[in-house]
């Protein structure tokens, strides 16, 4: 099962904050990022939580 996230977002396009629901991956530097879309726009949106 995949791991999510529920929390604030900075959307770029929106310029704002946006509360989001995204999953957890692994970049390829190691990292832990929650990865979601913008309920307004629908722009990806990208947060990183810290090292895996």
């Amino acid at each position: 099962m995949a791991e999510t996230y529920a929390g604030e977002f900075y959307c770029v396009k929106c310029k704002e904050k946006r509360e989001a629901e995204g999953d957890v991956v692994v970049s390829e530097s190691g990292r832990k990022m929650a990865k979601a879309v913008c309920p307004v726009c629908g722009t990806k949106l990208n947060r990183i939580l810290g090292k895996a």
